[in-house]
């Protein structure tokens, strides 16, 4: 009975959380979350006209330490007492202490900015939170030894940055600029050219004051006073700007929030929360928060991060925001607002998109290099009820020869929703039904989220109680929040012990029944707290060294997510790649693991605005991310769930995934002729697999993305700077959605410098034109790039594991010149060998008519080998002209026949390609291929 009794209540509170978050469906309309007028930092910095603030000038400039040293100096505030401003009240002496500055230079082209008040003149204990864990170990080894300054002027400081660029520091009043080197020194990027530069300084609470802050029923004691900072940022010889994740807009450029010719809007704003079924156009702040910014144009490409985890909000100014009778042609102009913090602000100066990516990974850090299953298709739902419920559906994707690699379960597999642990009703056998799934080549996920559940009787909560490891409430004791298991607290996740401890959880002997092949879901962890001020956790809560929650929020998600990696990672010896799925994120999350856009909804405009957010968080680093196919709540139309799944099957991370109130999706469930449809969109992503692990290989050593916008390849053409309805895998295919119901026609641009082949049709288009181009049920439009080779596998088995032995496709797209290039990255899928040096990277070369296979592995990699005896077992050739008889192998002078053949597998399709069938060569060996 009291089995049954403590399923009874768990089913009970399970009922009231799904009336609260049903009340929750209209939450932004109903003010569940604040607006910038509702948050008192942002009012005041939105509020201030520039000449109300006190300007800066720069004294005592010197090297220290091989960086530009050196103090701010305000000048006699002009700032009137308000109720919203309660840091100028009179006789307050924050106004008038200095501030200490700090310019480092790295190596690559960065500038780090970092203004902190000055210890010594402090007049409370409270020091200000500097975020650790972020920034790579290996940056300060990067730094440069700055030997000398120049005068630039009677009253400004120059010093090298980088060949061709210098940093400015101007005196009076306070101004930094990067410029290229030379006469004229054109500036690149530039902070409080505007004069918007404002530091809160702490200050000791006066006897009358109150330093309380309410919104709705909640009230956050605000002990240390107002402390926010704000500035401006300029992207000078910029056409727009893009970053700053995560928000749900349909446009890929970030719009003006501010001046002429805009209505007044939010401005962005970065604060993780827990949105349920958020706006799909909007500034608004959801799961992640990322401060990166870059800006691209003719003339400029430029980026700028800030190192700050609390509540950030971000105008983009237009035109002549602040002289409407001079706007600002060729630069972008932002504003950014954060309630605490430091500055610690980086510069990154290009010149090239691609530049400006790399400078900003190796501060944050590149992609995590994914196990290969993890690249392939992903089948969730919360929930699959139990054993049974999870072999029907394991092999329902047998029955109807659609592969799948990894079948995930949600919260309701838990007993109680107590992590780490399973509902020995439903899962009686939690092993062997993994071990049964791992015999096909598959894996499992399960969830594991932050909350831990009160409960005496739970080991867990028993073991963090005891060690002291919950975040605390503002009065000292266990933060006590709601979330799926009732009554909850939370790991203080900022100390590292308690990550450790959080880590050892995972190992095989703690997480009881898990197997090597699970793998973890963190979900809600942005935290979620269902009674919490904006579903979240006070601001006020304290976690380790008197750190407040507000100080640090933006990346408790973060630190969660690194802490389960490195359980991952410890379970297995360090052999075994982690994959953890994130909801909320940071900069440098892109080094545990994958993450997804959240709650989305089963609509149209969900399936729109995926590709610009998957795209702006290509571009702040997280290369791996996905949004789920079909959205997440409601029913999606037949015909949007297969245009999902044909888009889907381009993202990084592809994954189909639904509410537990929603029908059931598995793609056999809609007729045979939508799931041919399916499967092929699924089919179109498993041949794709070595082009896909190939591109994640590039990411996590050069932080480019997987997915590109159009403008990164082409950043010359105007045309692509704000497309956030195509898009680009890796440099070769270009992908274009189709985003309306019963859409018969498309018009797609194709950008300029290239023709393009139609993936399906093997016909050729011309770039720099767009093209209204017929739709057909079966396909989305796309394209593969003149001039590119892409390696393939097209042969479908039950999972990319099964696959490793076979043979590869090459298909090649030959320029006017009649060239192309392409590679091939292939390791073991799954350990850090490669790190020793265990993989092949090949080159393939296309040119006077004769295919080269070139090893471009360098040769100090390491001493592992890899080796594999796959061979190529096809060569396709778009653009080639006819008369082609044979191909001759070289070494052995091996001859093949060539004919016509289709491009794609799709039966029926038109014979176009020439194709090379069998030819034989080892895709590890050095060889030639001549067209005779």
């Amino acid at each position: 009975m009291g089995r049954l009794n403590r399923r009874s209540t768990d089913a009970l509170i399970f009922l009231i959380f799904l009336v609260f978050f049903a009340s929750l469906t209209s939450a932004w309309k109903k003010d569940e979350f604040r607006s910038c007028r509702q948050t008192p930092f942002c009012k005041r910095a939105r509020g201030r006209a520039p000449n109300s603030l006190p300007s800066f000038s720069v004294a005592d400039v010197s090297l220290s330490d091989g960086a530009v040293s050196a103090r701010l100096v305000p000048a006699p505030t002009l700032r009137q007492v308000t109720d919203d401003d309660p840091s100028a009240a009179d006789g307050d002496d924050a106004s008038s202490r200095s501030l200490l500055l700090r310019l480092s230079v790295y190596r690559g082209g960065i500038l780090r900015l970092e203004i902190d008040e000055d210890p010594s003149s402090a007049p409370t204990t409270k020091r200000r939170f500097r975020l650790p864990d972020v920034l790579l170990p290996s940056l300060d080894d990067r730094r440069l030894w700055l030997s000398r300054l120049s005068s630039d002027g009677p009253s400004a400081t120059s010093f090298f940055l980088a060949d061709g660029f210098e940093g400015v520091l101007r005196h009076d009043p306070f101004e930094i600029v990067v410029r290229r080197a030379g006469s004229g020194g054109v500036p690149v990027l530039s902070l409080n050219s505007h004069g918007l530069f404002d530091f809160e300084q702490l200050r000791a609470k006066k006897d009358d004051e109150n330093w309380e802050e309410n919104f709705r029923s909640h009230t956050d004691s605000r002990p240390h006073g107002p402390q926010s900072i704000s500035f401006d940022v300029s992207f000078h010889g910029a056409d727009f700007v893009y970053g700053i994740p995560e928000h749900a807009s349909t446009s890929l450029s970030l719009r003006p929030t501010r001046g002429p010719g805009v209505d007044e809007s939010e401005p962005y704003r970065l604060f993780n929360l827990d949105v349920f079924e958020y706006l799909h156009d909007s500034p608004f702040g959801i799961y992640g928060s990322i401060p990166f910014m870059l800006s691209h144009g003719t003339r400029s490409t430029s980026g700028f991060f800030w190192l700050n985890a609390a509540e950030m909000q971000i105008d983009v100014l237009a035109p002549g925001w602040d002289d409407p009778a001079a706007p600002n042609a060729g630069r972008v102009d932002t504003f950014w607002m954060t309630e605490a913090g430091v500055v610690d602000a980086f510069f990154f100066v290009g010149p090239g998109p691609k530049d400006v990516l790399r400078q900003y990974a190796s501060v944050t850090g590149t992609q995590a290099m994914p196990q290969e299953f993890a690249v392939a298709y992903h089948q969730c739902r919360w929930n699959y009820r139990d054993e049974e419920d999870v072999a029907a559906v394991d092999a329902g994707f047998d029955e109807h020869d659609i592969p799948y690699d990894v079948l995930w379960l949600d919260i309701d597999h838990a007993d109680g929703k107590r992590y780490f642990t399973w509902d020995r009703v439903l899962f009686p056998n939690p092993e062997e039904m993994q071990k049964k799934l791992a015999a096909k080549g598959r894996h499992m996920v399960t969830i594991v989220d932050p909350h831990i559940k009160r409960d005496d009787s739970f080991y867990l909560h028993k073991e963090a109680t005891e060690k002291g490891y919950y975040v605390k409430d503002a009065s000292g004791k266990d933060f006590d929040g709601w979330c799926w298991p009732g009554s909850s607290s939370y790991p203080d996740m900022l100390n590292p012990e308690i990550r450790e401890w959080w880590a050892e959880k995972f190992s095989l002997k703690e997480y009881v029944g898990s197997t090597p092949s699970l793998y973890i879901w963190n979900d809600m962890n942005e935290p979620s707290v269902f009674n919490g001020p904006e579903v979240t956790m006070p601001r006020d809560a304290i976690h380790m060294g008197d750190v407040e929650h507000r100080e640090l929020h933006n990346a408790y998600g973060y630190y969660f997510h690194m802490a389960t990696s490195n359980g991952l990672l410890k379970r297995g010896n360090g052999k075994d790649r982690p994959f953890v799925l994130s909801r909320a994120i940071f900069a440098g999350s892109q080094r545990y693991g994958a993450i997804w856009t959240g709650d989305n909804s089963a609509d149209w405009d969900h399936l729109r605005v995926s590709v610009p957010m998957i795209l702006n968080l290509g571009l702040a680093g997280m290369s791996f991310s996905g949004a789920d196919v079909g959205g997440f709540f409601g029913n999606p139309e037949i015909d949007l769930l297969v245009r999902w799944y044909q888009l889907g099957a381009y993202y990084p991370f592809f994954r189909a995934h639904a509410h537990h109130d929603t029908r059931r999706r598995e793609p056999w469930l809609f007729g045979e002729q939508n799931t041919a449809l399916m499967r092929e969109a699924i089919h179109t992503r498993y041949s794709l697999l070595p082009y896909y692990y190939t591109l994640f290989r590039e990411a996590a050593v050069t932080g480019i993305p997987v997915m590109r916008p159009l403008w990164l390849e082409f950043p010359s053409d105007k045309e692509t700077y704000d497309n956030g309805e195509a898009f680009l895998v890796g440099s070769s295919l270009l992908v274009h959605g189709i985003y309306e119901k019963d859409q018969k026609s498309a018009s797609v641009y194709l950008p300029s410098g290239a023709s393009w082949f139609n993936l399906r049709s093997g016909v050729k288009f011309d770039g720099g034109v767009s093209h209204k181009l017929a739709v057909s049920e079966d396909s989305i439009p796309s394209f593969q790039r003149a001039g590119t080779i892409i390696p393939r596998k097209d042969r479908f088995r039950r999972s990319s594991t099964q696959m490793v032995n076979d043979p590869y496709t090459l298909v090649i797209a030959l320029n006017g010149s009649l060239a192309a290039e392409g590679e091939l990255y292939i390791d073991d899928g799954k350990s850090y060998d490669f790190v020793q040096g265990a993989y092949i990277h090949r080159r393939f070369i296309f040119a006077d008519r004769k295919l080269t296979s070139i090893d471009i592995r360098p040769s100090n990699a390491g001493d592992k080998k890899f080796s594999t005896d796959c061979t190529v077992e096809r060569i396709i050739l778009l653009g080639l002209p006819s008369g082609a008889k044979k191909a001759v192998v070289e070494p052995g002078n091996h001859e093949t026949n060539i004919e016509l053949g289709p491009l794609t597998l799709r039966r029926g399709s038109t014979p176009v390609a020439l194709t090379i069938r069998k030819p034989n060569v080892r895709v590890a060996d050095d060889w030639s291929l001549r067209i005779l």
